[in-house]
């Protein structure tokens, strides 16, 4: 398995594997509700000029996080991506 990193690490045009969910309560449940859950794959579409947020398309939507959010999502590159 690859290592783990954390998702508002990685470039767009990557794709990862959710890994692990950290964080609990609202924020916990948000991800949840967003389709953010474990075994998921996740795209970086591409970030906002500034950095931030960042888009990503999951289970066929379009989803926006800011890259403070993005840090409780611990992610593992699929196989053929560059680090």
């Amino acid at each position: 398995m690859n290592e783990l990193i954390q998702l508002h690490l990685l470039r767009p045009g990557q794709q990862a594997t959710i890994a692990k969910i950290n964080g609990n309560g609202a924020l916990r449940r948000r991800f949840v509700e967003m389709g953010i859950v474990k075994g998921e794959t996740i795209l970086i579409e591409r970030s906002a000029p500034l950095g931030d947020p960042v888009e990503y398309f999951i289970k066929g939507y379009h989803l926006a996080l800011r890259k403070e959010e993005a840090a409780f999502i611990e992610v593992s590159l699929l196989e053929g991506e560059n680090a």
